[in-house]
C-alpha cells in the first residue's frame, strides 16, 4: 500500500484524488491519499501532489499550521517522488527544490487560459492535452525538460520532482499521476 500526500489547502485537490485513484486501478496497486493540512500529517508519506491554485495565497493558508515548512522539511531529508503542477510548481522553484526559474501567471490573466497538444516524454508517452490556466512560465536554468508547449518547455524533471506549468489533473490522460505512483514504489 502506497500513502501519496496531497496538499490540501488549494486548487484542484480533488481532481488530482480521482487522477491518482484511476492511475492506481490501472497500476493494479493498492493507494491511500492522506490529506495534508497541517505538518504532523505529513510523516510516513511515499509521494507527495502540490496541486495548482494561487500559490501565494497557499503559502498563508500553511503558516497556522507549518505544512508547507513540513513539507519543505521533508524533502530536503527523503527522496520521495513529488508532482507540482502550476502553482505547486512555483512552490517547487522558490524553494529551491528544483533549479528552474519560474515567472507567476506569465501566460496572462483566467481569460487568458487555454489548451494545447504539447509534446513529453513520460514513459511510452511523446504528447498530452495540456490546459494552462493563469499558468506561469519556465523563465531559465530548464535543462531536464520532459514537456513542452511549440518549442517553450512546460514541464521538468529534476531527480524525482516534476514541476509542471499546466493541470494534468484536468485531462483523461493519467502518464504524470502513473509516474508519481511507480516512483514512489520504487522509493518505497
Amino acid at each position: 500500500m502506497l500513502t501519496i500526500g496531497l496538499a490540501m489547502l488549494q486548487g484542484a485537490r480533488h481532481e488530482h484524488m480521482h487522477a491518482l485513484n484511476r492511475a492506481a486501478r490501472l497500476l493494479e496497486i493498492e493507494i491511500e491519499i492522506r490529506e495534508l493540512r497541517k505538518s504532523s500529517d505529513i510523516k510516513g508519506i511515499d509521494g507527495l501532489i502540490l496541486p495548482g491554485g494561487e500559490s501565494t495565497a497557499m503559502k498563508i493558508a500553511s503558516r497556522s499550521e507549518d505544512l508547507y515548512s513540513g513539507l519543505w522539511d521533508e524533502l530536503s531529508e527523503s527522496n520521495i517522488p513529488v508532482l507540482g503542477t502550476c502553482a505547486g510548481a512555483i512552490l517547487l522553484s522558490q524553494q529551491g527544490l528544483v533549479n528552474t526559474s519560474i515567472e507567476r501567471n506569465a501566460f496572462g490573466r483566467q481569460k487568458e487560459s487555454f489548451q494545447s497538444q504539447i509534446k513529453i516524454k513520460v514513459g511510452d508517452h511523446t504528447s498530452f492535452p495540456g490546459v494552462f490556466i493563469r499558468a506561469p512560465r519556465f523563465t531559465e536554468n530548464s535543462t531536464n525538460a520532459i514537456a513542452w508547449l511549440d518549442d517553450e518547455v512546460v514541464g521538468v524533471l529534476e531527480g524525482k520532482r516534476m514541476a509542471l506549468t499546466f493541470h494534468p489533473e484536468l485531462t483523461d490522460n493519467l502518464c504524470f499521476h502513473q509516474w508519481l505512483l511507480r516512483e514512489a514504489i520504487l522509493s518505497k
